[in-house]
């Protein structure tokens, strides 16, 4: 037997092994529910990734709800983009980064109003996703209290997906979460002076 045939059937084993891994791992997967996601770190990529979860949800006929916390109303491509789509609701519910708007009490006011318009999809059953862009920083700065919210995710519809972005999600976000992944910050083009791209950053 030559050593490249020895090698494909070395492989061929290996990859039958690992199919019997994976078909047992999917087996197990057995529960239907609604899944709850937290995307943090200081990485970029949170809310993209989120957004990409939004286009698969309306791909397969799903009704998404997207509240936008601390970011002001802007002209980013995914709310172009998204606004045009059916079934889909998008609230900008802040007035811009914390180092633009200066005033904590108008920040309050704007997470608070945001959240009670994010607090009724949250139990609106007709509503598959729901995706709670950059709402960690409400937590972070005492906007909103944490606990509210939790209790909130808890008692949603037992089919609805929620999607939570932004950077230092609380350890008890997180616990509460069903998958949790955190994005590092390995390098950024801003740092080297490059500007914001439209199609990549906004």
């Amino acid at each position: 037997m030559s050593e490249e045939t020895e090698r494909s059937q070395r492989h061929t084993e290996r990859m039958a092994r690992k199919k019997a891994v994976v078909d047992a791992a999917i087996a197990r997967a057995s529960e239907q529910r609604g899944v709850f996601l937290v995307l943090t770190g200081n990485g970029k990529g949170k809310s993209s990734s989120a957004f990409g979860m939004v286009a698969r949800a309306l791909g397969h006929g799903m009704t998404v709800s997207v509240f936008q916390f601390i970011k002001g109303k802007g002209d980013t491509g995914e709310q172009t983009f998204f606004q045009r789509q059916p079934n889909l609701r998008w609230e900008q519910c802040g007035e811009g980064f914390t180092w633009e708007t200066q005033s904590r009490e108008r920040d309050i006011a704007a997470a608070r109003a945001g959240w009670d318009k994010a607090r009724a999809a949250l139990s609106d059953p007709a509503v598959h996703l729901v995706v709670l862009d950059e709402m960690t920083y409400l937590f972070k700065y005492g906007y909103l209290p944490l606990e509210e919210v939790l209790s909130a995710l808890a008692s949603r519809p037992a089919h609805q997906h929620v999607v939570v972005t932004g950077r230092a999600a609380p350890d008890a976000l997180c616990a509460a979460a069903d998958t949790v992944s955190e994005i590092a910050d390995i390098k950024h083009a801003f740092r080297a002076g490059i500007m914001a791209q439209p199609g990549i950053d906004l």
